[in-house]
């Protein structure tokens, strides 16, 4: 199944970035597409809105987070090694989209040519238009977050 694709398309039907990754991957995480629809919701736009961290890599943090997360909150290897898968995915994605952060306002602001977006935090979300996705760039950010989830996935043969 071609993660990247769902998620592009449910990012396309109105769904916000977090959700479109995280959603995307109900196959192979088991949850209900409602569940992880209404559990991402909090994420897009940079958390609610506010540009903070980018909704797709936080959906793509999710992802993994379920499928290789820690339970054991003593074990600081386990721990570790999931922080390090974490920061592995981040440095990824960074490296994808060609700049240094994995926030959205610097995102936006980086490789938006509406740079208005990035200081925008109302909690209105911006009507999904023609406009809007030739603007920004978001759409790229869901694809390569489920892509490098896709290719992690294949990494550890889930």
């Amino acid at each position: 199944m071609n993660h990247k694709e769902i998620a592009r398309d449910l990012f396309i039907e109105g769904y916000n970035c977090a959700q479109a990754v995280f959603a995307a991957f109900c196959d192979v995480t088991g949850l209900e597409k409602d569940y992880a629809l209404r559990l991402s919701s909090s994420f897009g736009g940079g958390m609610g809105r506010m540009r903070e961290v980018c909704g797709a890599v936080s959906g793509m943090f999710m992802v993994a987070g379920i499928l290789y997360g820690y339970t054991d909150p003593l074990s600081d290897k386990e721990k570790g090694e999931h922080y390090g898968l974490i920061q592995s995915l981040a440095a990824r994605f960074k490296e994808r989209t060609g700049g240094d952060t994995i926030i959205c306002r610097d995102l936006l602001c980086m490789l938006s040519a509406e740079k208005k977006a990035a200081a925008d935090t109302a909690p209105t979300p911006t009507p999904r238009t023609d406009e809007f996705y030739r603007a920004r760039p978001c759409l790229r950010f869901v694809e390569c977050a489920a892509e490098l989830m896709d290719e992690l996935i294949a990494e550890r043969n889930l």
